[in-house]
């Protein structure tokens, strides 16, 4: 509820200082409708019966509208007969403990009674009816507790939930401050504000001066125009549902999907069918629910919070089926450039950071001065204009029926908002890919695949977050840097999309770095001595000291969390905790910026430090002797550990990054493995202990039977083994 703390100076001659901060407050909320069905106890015997009774084909005869409407109605139809409301709760009555059992709610009813008879808690049929209650309340949140761990790495929002439930405050989005100073404090003002703010961001196109694009046929590759729709593809996205997801503007809740996907992948592959031949996509699949996602900085700013479309569930099971058809098609003939990392198979946030530190370290070994600017566009997906993407995919071979269903599909748009149950008015989207669409971000990589043309410098992508970087050694280099932001500024004006200027900064890599200025569109760029690079805090001097504090920070913060809300000491249940919630913080992208300082490294062993005394029975015992009964590694060894899987996966070309251009191999030495490598001399401690570096004499020390492994699994089995016999074999 507290944000924009503020610690300012001292109070007259006190050694104290004064705190100013900001109270997040709800809004006033409108009387909102209870009712909501009880899938818990649904007949989904009897809706699978009535479904399967159905001739889906002699009712579906229509077009896609007026088959998904028939559709839509006869599941709606269904659920409202098979799944009863729930019951509706009393304003003052207090909710039900999650965790609450019916043999605990009996034993605490006996206990009361027992006091109620007798009247003196020292009574033995009190203290024995409060003893079976505090068994009974125990063993229930131990249950839910162990249930809670177990599901924890596909539900984490039940756990989260379980949180929020033991929380005497509740945040939500509260009331937002305008410019002129007037205060929204009713949910349907806050909720229309935001509608207003995010329709704001949209960019209207020029359709009258749509530049041309390369030809398909430049391109040397066969188009595509349609694509399969079998019965066992629809059945094979339709079993990948999953229940915690959001229903669209049709309601049609996933939940409900699941337990009938056998009996509606008929009619669904009728209507994909239908939809993909017309062209044409039902209105309902069109519309999207926003819900505002707080990003940074003050809650009561509209500008600062992000808007996440929810969507219709069974579009996005046909969004599935195109993308999938898309991405093969694509990725098979080899369209999207190289230096986009994301939404790619083989690719992720990791090996983008690799192939950035490569050259950079590689470069700053030779003495080099290298300067990086990482761009940032404004709101990238929601100003995306629909005709000029159509003109790309179009020139990526995707024509027919595939170009004319994408092209309705992000035609004629509608949305709204919704704050704690209050709607916006609908507003037409006049561009931009909806975030939280399926089809959504492969389309973005599309639009931004020629970004890279004419560009001297190196230049890498994740999806929207991009950096240009390059020697910048003399007058000259610096002027090629200058030219190259000159024409990404081009291409953002010829394909109208916006650099958000004042985030777009600049670091200045080396000792002997000129530190030269650059302009975009007129404006001196910011420089900056530490910048957040895909969730990875990078430094000028290269240093990980920030990014390990940042890292134990989160983790420390997720372990408090997890030591507050378990009542359970169970190791079982406290071992998957910290292995999905807490270590994940320590280990994000950790082959790019694997600490080698000792402070560095101790700090971040803290964390597991703490979280072993957490087991009851550990806490008087050693560090090392606690790991090995809880059957955990140190910090150190799995950060080691996940450079050789890296490097495995890299000779197996399972990730996109080419080995050679990371390492060289060693044919000449053939002892140990067939896949020795070449170790190379450094002067400069950044590439001395870069991934490319570090791994080299542990890798070689490997066995061939390991190195050969067919698969990452097996590869990690053949590490257990010689960790098992060769003594320090992933320590440093």
């Amino acid at each position: 509820m507290i944000g924009e703390l503020e610690v300012i100076d001292c109070l007259a001659r006190s050694d104290h200082n004064m705190v100013i901060w900001k109270a997040y407050f709800g809004c006033k909320r409108q009387e909102q409708s209870n009712s909501r069905l009880d899938y818990k106890r649904a007949d989904f015997e009897g809706m699978r019966t009535e479904l399967n009774g159905i001739d889906w084909s002699g009712i579906l005869c229509g077009n896609a509208e007026e088959d998904w409407v028939k559709f839509k109605s006869t599941l709606k139809g269904v659920e409202r007969k098979y799944v009863p409301a729930a019951k509706k709760t009393g304003g003052n009555k207090r909710k039900k403990a999650g965790w609450i059992t019916h043999k605990a709610i009996k034993s605490v009813i006996k206990k009361r009674r027992a006091y109620a008879k007798y009247k003196d808690c020292k009574h033995p049929a009190y203290l024995a009816a409060s003893g079976r209650a505090e068994a009974r309340i125990r063993e229930a949140k131990h249950n839910f507790e162990a249930k809670l761990a177990e599901n924890i790495k596909y539900d984490s929002k039940s756990f989260f939930a379980y949180v929020r439930a033991k929380s005497k405050s509740r945040v939500r989005t509260g009331s937002l401050l305008l410019r002129n100073g007037e205060i929204l404090d009713t949910d349907e003002s806050v909720a229309g504000e935001f509608n207003r703010y995010f329709s704001e961001v949209f960019s209207r196109e020029d359709v009258n001066n749509i530049p041309e694009t390369e030809k398909m046929e430049e391109r040397g590759c066969p188009g595509i125009e349609t694509m399969d729709i079998s019965l066992e593809r629809v059945r094979r996205v339709l079993r990948k549902l999953r229940a915690d997801k959001s229903p669209g503007a049709d309601e049609l809740s996933p939940r409900f999907l699941m337990h009938v996907q056998e009996e509606i992948c008929l009619p669904l592959c009728i209507i994909f069918r239908k939809t993909l031949e017309e062209g044409c996509v039902p209105e309902d699949w069109k519309r999207a629910n926003v819900v505002p996602i707080f990003k940074a900085g003050s809650r009561t700013k509209a500008q600062n919070y992000r808007p996440v479309s929810l969507t219709s569930q069974v579009c996005k099971i046909f969004e599935t089926l195109v993308r999938d058809t898309i991405v093969d098609y694509l990725e098979g003939n080899e369209l999207l450039r190289s230096t986009q990392h994301g939404f790619r198979k083989g690719r992720s946030c990791l090996t983008n950071l690799l192939a950035f530190l490569e050259k950079v370290t590689d470069g700053l070994d030779k003495r080099e001065s290298i300067d990086v600017v990482f761009l940032d566009f404004a709101k990238a997906f929601d100003k995306v204009p629909h005709e000029r993407l159509l003109q790309k995919v179009k020139s990526f071979g995707i024509e027919g029926n595939l170009l004319r269903w994408i092209g309705s599909w992000l035609r004629t748009r509608w949305q709204r908002v919704g704050v704690n149950g209050a709607w916006s008015e609908w507003v037409r989207v006049l561009s931009g890919v909806p975030q939280g669409s399926v089809l959504g971000p492969l389309l973005f990589l599309i639009f931004i695949d020629d970004l890279d043309e004419g560009l001297a410098s190196e230049i890498l992508k994740f999806a929207d977050d991009t950096k240009i970087f390059g020697g910048v050694n003399s007058a000259d280099e610096r002027n090629r840097m200058q030219r190259d932001l000159d024409r990404l500024v081009e291409w953002s004006e010829k394909w109208q999309m916006e650099f958000n200027l004042d985030k777009c900064k600049v670091m200045h890599l080396g000792a002997r770095n000129m530190e030269w200025n650059y302009a975009m569109n007129g404006l001196r760029l910011k420089v900056v001595e530490e910048e957040k690079d895909l969730g990875v805090l990078m430094s000028s001097n290269l240093k990980v000291t920030a990014q390990c504090g940042a890292a134990y920070a989160r983790a420390n913060r997720m372990l408090g969390l997890v030591s507050r809300t378990i009542e359970s000491r169970n190791v079982e249940i406290l071992i998957r905790l910290y292995k999905s919630l807490v270590r994940p913080h320590l280990e994000y992208c950790v082959s790019a910026w694997s600490p080698h300082y000792v402070k560095d490294r101790d700090r971040l062993e803290r964390v597991q430090h703490r979280f072993t005394r957490l087991v009851p029975g550990l806490r008087k015992i050693g560090y090392e002797e606690r790991l090995e009964r809880l059957g955990l590694m140190t910090l150190e060894e799995r950060r080691n550990r996940a450079d050789l899987v890296e490097l495995f996966k890299i000779t197996r070309k399972m990730s996109a990054i080419p080995l050679a251009s990371f390492f060289e191999l060693n044919p000449g030495v053939t002892r140990g493995n067939s896949l020795k490598l070449k170790k190379n001399f450094n002067q400069s401690d950044q590439r001395k202990f870069f991934f490319s570096q570090r791994v080299v004499n542990r890798w070689n020390g490997l066995d061939d039977d390991v190195v050969r492994a067919e698969s990452v699994d097996g590869f990690k089995k053949g590490l257990e083994r010689m960790r098992k016999v060769k003594m320090g074999l992933l320590r440093d």
